[in-house]
């Protein structure tokens, strides 16, 4: 009986130690590195890696095993259950995620043997063996497939001879881009683009060996970076025809530390070899050792605006083209968005639509889901802008909130790994136009409620009970604002 309770207590607190590793690997790109330094709950780390961990050994140093035991089953695995049922982002368990798991299963299977066959029970600190040798086995594993995978998609591309590629990145509104310019350009050619916000490297590479169709026209691929030489990276695996670089901003500022270092990565794109355009916006600042042929490639965006309107109904703006002025007018919201329509026209009437196809297509752009998504639902007035984490977006959000003639309620986080400053900024922001507002998430709590003075303010670590305090605090008629979703963990 008690060889069993040893079994069954070596295999649980492997799985308990792996199921909150996993989850967090998966959070941020499988990166130990970004996990350790960029994780913002370190009490997480504390209670269901590090203590345990070091109860375990110092309980089993001192000869407490039975009291290790109860700990386990009584503390430990309790608290990582409900931790896990309380997150909005739970593990997704992808065929990585299985592998990890079945590595670290083969080697557990090893350490039972060295315990039963060889009588080896009191060297407890094998345990978590199976845990060190089965991730670093997983990374290895990894790391070969990943480079297998490059190769395969490399290979696809250099066979797609007439494939064109276009290539977004920006601080902010990438996503806006490519989907805009995806809905004008569908109709036109046989396209494919990067789906959902899948914009790193790996995911990419991904998409292009599982999705991207010989015979495609066009491929649009939205690049982010966390670091210098990500977008470097996309490029040269790429080697695009047409790029956008987009609004360059302070967010993950905490990543670079600098403006400068987040131009000098967007730019990266420029590194392409097959570069015959790129859109810059007109804001951004290029690093100074641009070549000058690849400074000839350059068109800044928008061109020359006027008559812009942007209500709560929709959004009108005159653009210069060949020297006339165009009207377009469509129901996607908000003012920074005209710009991110902008680009996309631009890129169209690159590619040689004409101008009366662009203006018809524009009419009809569908909004892209969580960014300004406008919707009654039972008595209230909804705006979905879960994916805007931006301050300039933000900042435009509220002021058409303003327009709204009745009770306005706000639900944020405030902006993640931006700096405080302009969290300062959309909290005087927020003072101004808002009755309610419902912080989300402790990163910006109390710098929030310090600033709000007119606003009622509620602050909600547990996203959990969201629903409950909306139904309690919001009324028919109301506005309700969801800006920039962050994730629990966050």
């Amino acid at each position: 009986m008690i060889h069993i309770l040893e079994l069954f207590s070596r295999l649980f607190f492997l799985l308990g130690i792996s199921y909150y590793t996993i989850t967090l690997l998966q959070w941020y790109n499988y990166s130990p590195l970004r996990v350790i330094t960029k994780h913002h709950k370190w009490r997480w780390h504390l209670l269901y890696f590090v203590l345990p961990i070091v109860v375990f050994f110092t309980l089993f140093a001192l000869g407490f095993g039975v009291v290790f035991y109860a700990y386990l089953y009584l503390v430990y695995l309790p608290m990582l259950i409900i931790w896990a049922f309380r997150l909005d982002k739970r593990v997704v368990f992808t065929p990585r995620v299985w592998r990890f798991f079945g590595i670290i299963a083969i080697f557990a299977v090893l350490n039972e043997v060295i315990f039963i066959g060889f009588d080896a029970t009191s060297l407890y600190y094998l345990w978590l063996m199976p845990f060190v040798f089965g991730a670093f086995i997983c990374e290895i594993y990894e790391a070969i497939l990943l480079r297998n995978f490059i190769a395969l998609a490399k290979d696809k591309l250099a066979m797609m001879h007439s494939l064109k590629i276009i290539m977004i990145t920006a601080s902010f509104g990438k996503t806006s881009i490519k989907n805009f310019l995806a809905q004008i350009l569908e109709g036109q050619y046989n396209l494919h683009f990067t789906p959902r916000s899948i914009n790193t490297f790996k995911g990419i590479v991904a998409d292009i060996n599982n999705n991207l169709a010989f015979g495609t026209d066009i491929y649009i691929a939205e690049a982010g970076a966390r670091m210098q030489g990500d977008i470097k990276e996309i490029a040269i695996l790429l080697h695009p025809q047409i790029g956008v670089i987009g609004e360059i901003g302070n967010a993950h500022i905490e990543y670079f530390k600098s403006l400068e270092s987040i131009a000098k990565t967007k730019f990266e794109l420029l590194e392409s070899n097959r570069l015959q355009k790129v859109f810059v916006y007109e804001k951004n600042t290029p690093p100074s050792d641009i070549d000058s042929s690849k400074k000839a490639l350059i068109q800044t965006y928008p061109l020359p605006l006027r008559n812009i309107e942007t209500t709560l109904e929709s959004t009108r703006f005159e653009m210069k083209l060949d020297d006339e002025w165009v009207e377009f007018e469509t129901y996607i919201l908000g003012r920074f968005n005209v710009d991110n329509i902008a680009v996309a026209v631009m890129v169209a009437h690159y590619l040689g639509m004409k101008v009366a196809t662009i203006q018809k297509l524009v009419k009809k752009l569908s909004p892209i889901p969580h960014r300004f998504n406008l919707s009654i639902s039972n008595g209230k007035t909804i705006i979905d802008d879960g994916f805007n984490g931006n301050i300039n977006g933000m900042l435009e959000g509220i002021r058409l909130c303003s327009l709204y003639q009745g009770r306005k309620v706000i639900v944020t986080p405030g902006l993640i790994e931006s700096d405080e400053e302009s969290n300062h900024k959309l909290a005087r922001a927020i003072d101004e136009v808002f009755e309610l507002a419902i912080i989300t998430g402790e990163r910006n709590s109390d710098m929030m409620a310090k600033t709000l003075q007119r606003t009622q303010r509620v602050i909600l670590k547990d996203k959990t009970q969201l629903e409950n305090v909306l139904k309690g605090m919001v009324n028919n008629g109301d506005l309700v604002y969801f800006a920039n979703d962050a994730p629990s963990y966050i």
